[in-house]
């Protein structure tokens, strides 16, 4: 099969406000090019068909969908894919894309962000180089890149470095790990937290980093309570301001 003939794959970002309360206007947060391409799919990855339907439904009301809801195509990524994420490789996505193979363009999408970006859905990237297809990202929100923004830190030198332990004792210990490497080098660490574990991660921070270090959170980005902080830590403990740590939320540190 030629190139001409192939479909591309549309990395499509999803507003930040999966799972939250309330919900941001969605013209307000993805450029109207992006939302235009989304309706006009017929073939969907996803993490999940649920959410995929309801982010379409939201598409719709801007954009009319150029196919009805129900016969939209969409496939889910396996379970293990959600828990263990794809970055490594052992996924093999190609068979996802059999309807790009046969020209029809498709869309990847995950429930917040940018996919493929701390969500799954890189396996689908490399499947679609493989396979020799086109791969088009589209404008739209992304947490790490909006929180490193707010913070003030260095956005020359950063590394993202995904959720922290659970387990307090290696929670602490990579803590100090990233802050050393921080304070070294210059090089900013981002990490994310769910919303229930966010006042543990805080607490084991403001324990752990020397009270000269700066950290930064943004919590709630894109959503009328979003709130950016950035302070050294004797800062935080002395301030002890108050933020919508109820919402997603994105971790800095560094000098």
């Amino acid at each position: 099969m030629s190139g001409a003939a192939k479909g591309r794959l549309y990395l499509v970002p999803a507003p930040l406000d999966f799972g939250c309360d309330t919900q941001a206007p969605l013209q307000d947060v993805v450029p109207s090019g992006t939302l235009q391409v989304a309706a006009r799919l017929s073939c969907w990855i996803c993490e999940n068909a649920k959410s995929t339907r309801a982010y379409l439904k939201r598409v719709n009301e801007l954009h009319p969908l150029a196919h009805p809801l129900q016969s939209l195509h969409i496939q889910e990524l396996p379970r293990e894919v959600h828990k263990k994420g794809d970055h490594a490789g052992n996924f093999d996505a190609r068979p996802l894309l059999m309807a790009a193979m046969e020209g029809r363009d498709m869309g990847l999408v995950s429930e917040a962000g940018m996919p493929a970006i701390a969500d799954p859905g890189s396996s689908v990237v490399r499947a679609a180089h493989d396979l020799g297809l086109q791969v088009v990202p589209l404008t739209g929100p992304m947490s790490l890149m909006l929180a490193l923004a707010a913070s003030g830190l260095n956005g020359q030198n950063f590394a993202f470095v995904g959720y922290l332990s659970q387990d307090s004792g290696e929670r602490t210990q990579r803590i100090r790990e990233l802050e050393s490497l921080a304070l070294k080098t210059g090089q900013t660490q981002l990490f994310i937290e769910t919303p229930y574990r966010n006042v543990a991660l805080l607490q084991a921070l403001l324990q752990t980093l020397q009270g000269n270090t700066r950290l930064a959170l943004s919590c709630g980005l894109t959503l009328d309570k979003a709130s950016s902080r950035s302070m050294q830590v004797s800062g935080w403990k002395r301030d002890k301001p108050v933020l919508p740590l109820d919402q997603p939320t994105v971790f800095c540190i560094g000098r």
